[in-house]
């Protein structure tokens, strides 16, 4: 293979349907605040981007940040790639999510050496998943 490098996840993007109420979900599921992010289309005609960040710091690597984007042309749900959010106990934020309005796929199990994961579905159709080591 040589010179070949590995590159962890840098960024991801949720799209959603309804970005106010898809904030809400994941604020009350991950007790964060998710900020506005400026539209990076909006030199362009169609300037209907709409984006919130996930908080993220240089100084908090490794690890990845990302966004919920509304974007029209751009339908949530049915993604083929699914995102795994880092927490300490995974049972936790999946209770959150039904709380929150979003559903529980598959509860907390383990996946031997490598912990714990639990599979939600967000408000807009989305699943993610929440991994943790205990």
């Amino acid at each position: 293979m040589g010179n070949r490098k590995y590159y962890a996840v840098g960024w991801f993007e949720i799209y959603v349907q309804d970005i106010a109420r898809a904030k809400k979900f994941y604020e009350e599921v991950f007790r964060v605040e998710l900020t506005d992010l400026a539209d990076p289309t909006e030199t362009a005609e169609d300037n209907n981007m709409k984006m919130v960040a996930f908080p993220f710091s240089m100084e908090d690597l490794p690890g990845a940040s990302g966004a919920l984007v509304q974007m029209e042309g751009y339908p949530s749900g049915g993604n083929s790639t699914i995102v795994y959010f880092s927490s300490l106990d995974c049972s936790v934020e999946e209770g959150r999510a039904e709380a929150a309005g979003g559903k529980v796929v598959q509860p907390k199990s383990s996946i031997g050496e490598h912990g714990f994961m639990s599979l939600c579905e967000d408000t807009e159709g989305n699943i993610f998943g929440i991994h943790s080591m205990e």
